[in-house]
């Protein structure tokens, strides 16, 4: 059996955490920025944890 390859998009997108869950970012921080106040930026700057039933799902693709 081969080796099973990374899938480089989710490696960009997703890093595990020491007790092996999936960190993300949070989306709506790219444009359109004038309209969201200083706390929802500041909030969206923190890293989120991937939910439990995507995190399966996206574990199959990072087996590495």
């Amino acid at each position: 059996m081969p080796k099973m390859k990374t899938h480089r998009g989710a490696a960009k997108r997703f890093k595990k955490t020491g007790t092996g869950k999936l960190k993300r970012a949070k989306a709506f921080k790219r444009h359109i920025l004038t309209k969201k106040n200083a706390k929802t930026k500041m909030n969206l700057r923190k890293a989120a944890i991937v939910s439990e039933g995507d995190a399966r799902r996206i574990a199959q693709l990072l087996p590495y």
